[in-house]
C-alpha cells in the first residue's frame, strides 16, 4: 500500500503538467518513477511475520479507578522495522494515551507501551485489535496485516470492571450495631430466638429478668444469662437482572444500586456468621454463587456480578421461586432485589409469594425514583397537573404493592437511592436482633 507521500509526489507531478511541452512524457516518467520507488520501498519494509506482541499488566480494576495494560513489541527479524503500532480498546475501557504509536526497532530489540484505562462501565473491557504498519524507509509505501490476521495475532486481554461498593462507608456503623447485638460490646440482650452464651456478673442496668437466681444462688453472687443472636443461619441475595432492571434511578441503572446494596449486605452477614448465597436471574440463571463465609466470599460475590448486566425481558418469578426452593432446602433469609412495578408483582411474584414465605423470610428490596416524587409537585398549566396526577397514582400503586406484601408476611424495604444499601443492612440486623431469620 502507499502512503500519503506517494499520492503527493502524483499530484504534484500533475500540477507541473501545464507547464511543460511534453506534459504526456512527464506524466508518465512522474508514475513510473513513484511506483519503481513504491515497489522498492515496499519490498524494504521489514516483515510483519517477525513482530512478536504480548500484553502484561492489570486484570481488575474498581469502577472509577485506573488500570495499566503493557503491549511490549518486539522483533525478531534480521532486519530494522519502521512501524506504526495502534492498540485499540472498546470504548467504554476509557483508553487514554497516545492512540498510535511510531518505533523504529532494531533486530532483537523490544518496547513496553503502556496504555491507561480509565473505564467508565461495569464489566467486562476487552482489547479490541493491535493493528500493525511496517513502512518503508523512503515513506512512500508500507505492509500491513489484514483484518483477520489481526485479529489472529493480536494477544488478548480483557479488563474485569468490578462494582465500586460504595456502600462500605456504611460498613463500620453497621459493624458497630451488629457488635451490640451480639454483646461484643455494652451488654448482651435477650432477643426473642436468640442461643444462650455464658454467665456473668450482674452490673448495673442490666435487665432483671436475665438474673439466672439458681446459678446466683450457687455463687453467692447475683449473676445474669448473656444472650447472642443465631449464628449460622442463611441469606440469599437474590437479583432480577429483568427489564426492570434497567431503568436508570439518579446517575446508574437499578441494577447496579441493588448490586452495592447486595456487596453490603453480605458483607455484614458473612461477618454475622451467616452464610450467604447469590442468584442473579430473569429469564435464566445469570449468576450464581454457593454459600461461603469468611475473606473469600466477596471477592467471589464481586467476580460474580461485575459482568451482570440488564435483559430486556420479563422476569419469569415462576424461575425465581423454583430456584429459590431448590437451592434453599432450609429456611433462609430471601432477599429479593427488584422493582415495585404493579404488572411485575400483580402477575409474577405475589401468585407464587406463598410457596416462598412458607419455608423461608423473605424481604423485597426495591429503589424509589426521587424524580417520580419530585414530579408530584408539578404545577402551572394542564400538563402539569396531569404529570402531577400520574406522579401520585404511580405512587399510589407502589405504596398498595408494599401493603399487600407486608399482609403476606414480607418484608419491604423501600428507600431512595442514597439510603437504600444502608436501609437493607438495618432491616437485616433488625431480624438478626429479634431472632426472626
Amino acid at each position: 500500500m502507499i502512503t500519503w507521500r506517494a499520492a503527493a509526489a502524483l499530484i504534484a507531478g500533475a500540477v507541473l503538467v501545464a507547464f511543460l511541452p511534453s506534459p504526456w512524457l512527464f506524466v508518465t516518467a512522474v508514475v513510473a518513477a513513484v511506483l519503481v520507488l513504491s515497489i522498492v520501498d515496499f519490498a524494504i519494509a521489514g516483515a510483519l511475520r517477525d513482530i512478536r506482541l504480548a500484553r502484561d499488566g492489570d486484570r481488575q480494576v474498581r469502577l472509577g479507578e485506573a488500570a495499566t495494560v503493557t503491549l511490549t513489541v518486539g522483533n525478531d527479524g534480521v532486519r530494522p522495522v519502521r512501524l506504526e503500532v495502534r492498540d485499540a480498546w472498546v470504548p467504554s475501557a476509557g483508553a487514554r494515551g497516545p492512540y498510535s504509536h511510531r518505533l523504529l526497532l532494531a533486530p532483537g530489540a523490544g518496547i513496553e507501551l503502556s496504555t491507561q484505562l480509565c473505564p467508565t462501565r461495569r464489566g467486562d473491557r476487552p482489547a479490541v485489535r493491535v493493528s500493525l504498519r511496517s513502512h518503508g524507509p523512503l515513506g512512500l509505501a508500507y505492509r500491513q496485516h489484514t483484518v483477520r490476521r489481526a485479529d489472529r495475532v493480536t494477544p488478548q486481554w480483557t479488563l474485569r470492571v468490578l462494582p465500586p461498593f460504595t456502600s462500605r462507608r456504611y460498613l463500620p456503623e453497621k459493624l458497630a450495631r451488629l457488635r451490640i447485638i451480639d454483646g461484643a460490646t455494652v451488654i448482651r440482650g435477650r432477643g426473642q430466638g436468640t442461643e444462650f452464651d455464658t454467665l456473668r456478673e450482674y452490673v448495673l442496668g442490666d435487665d432483671v429478668r436475665s438474673i439466672d437466681w439458681r446459678a446466683s444462688a450457687r455463687r453467692s453472687d447475683v449473676v445474669v444469662r448473656t444472650w447472642r443472636p443465631e449464628r449460622d443461619r442463611r441469606v440469599l441475595c437474590v437479583l432480577d437482572t429483568g427489564r426492570t432492571s434497567a431503568a436508570r434511578i439518579g446517575d446508574e441503572p437499578r441494577l447496579d444500586h441493588a448490586i452495592d446494596a447486595a456487596l453490603l449486605l453480605s458483607t455484614l452477614a458473612s461477618r454475622a456468621g451467616d452464610r450467604v448465597d447469590l442468584l442473579a436471574i430473569d429469564t435464566a440463571v445469570r449468576a450464581s454463587v454457593n454459600s461461603g463465609t469468611g475473606r473469600t466470599l466477596l471477592p467471589r460475590l464481586v467476580n460474580a456480578m461485575a459482568p451482570l448486566q440488564p435483559a430486556l425481558v420479563e422476569t419469569d418469578f415462576g424461575l425465581v421461586a423454583g430456584e429459590i426452593l431448590r437451592k434453599e432446602r432450609k429456611r433462609a433469609l430471601v432477599v429479593l432485589f427488584t422493582a415495585l412495578e404493579p404488572g411485575a408483582f400483580g402477575e409474577g411474584l405475589l401468585p407464587v409469594l406463598t410457596q416462598l414465605t412458607a419455608r423461608h423470610k423473605v424481604l423485597v428490596a426495591a429503589v424509589r425514583d426521587p424524580a417520580v416524587a419530585q414530579l408530584t409537585a408539578v404545577r402551572g398549566d394542564a400538563t402539569g397537573i396531569y404529570t402531577a396526577a400520574a406522579a401520585h397514582r404511580a405512587l399510589a400503586e407502589r405504596d398498595r404493592i408494599a401493603g399487600a406484601l407486608r399482609r403476606g408476611q414480607v418484608e419491604v424495604v423501600d428507600a431512595p437511592a442514597d439510603l437504600f444499601a444502608s436501609r437493607v443492612a438495618d432491616a437485616y440486623l433488625t431480624l438478626k436482633a429479634t431472632g426472626r431469620l
